[in-house]
């Protein structure tokens, strides 16, 4: 299988950082078809605070957490990130609106839409969150998530 360029939202980086019941062997077997993950800027910062709540709600222990924070830290070596840029908040602006999106899946859409230059053309938007899932395919991305 040709290893492809996809764009990579939280919600389908964290199982590969941490066993999430149902969901990991799924993003694990997304990485190996898209290997070359695009984020967003403020990527890194929502890793942390998933893991931070995940500890804090006791679904995860100090050592795992620790872990966790090592795997994301070998993955962010490879990631191409897409920067908070004039032109993603100008893109964001219209998303919470246009497709129900809270602030931050706006700006993960915005990134991904900066990264294909405003010309989504089918690329891969890897994804678990239903809500934003169903605005990237209907900006024109395809979506590979939980059900794909």
């Amino acid at each position: 299988m040709k290893t492809e360029i996809g764009f990579w939202d939280t919600s389908a980086l964290l199982p590969l950082c941490c066993v999430k019941a149902g969901v990991s062997n799924r993003s694990r077997a997304l990485f190996r078809r898209f290997k070359r993950p695009v984020v967003w800027w403020a990527t890194q910062i929502e890793i942390r605070s998933a893991l931070a709540r995940l500890r804090q709600d006791e679904d995860l222990t100090d050592r795992q957490v620790h872990d966790a924070i090592k795997k994301w830290e070998m993955l962010e070596r490879i990631v191409r990130e897409v920067n908070p840029t004039e032109q993603v908040r100008s893109l964001a602006r219209a998303l919470p609106q246009q497709y129900q999106l809270r602030t931050l899946d706006a700006f993960q859409l915005a990134a991904a839409l900066a990264w294909s230059q405003g010309n989504p053309r089918r690329r891969p938007f890897i994804c678990f969150d239903d809500r934003l899932a169903y605005a990237a395919e209907s900006a024109g991305f395809a979506v590979h998530g939980l059900r794909q």
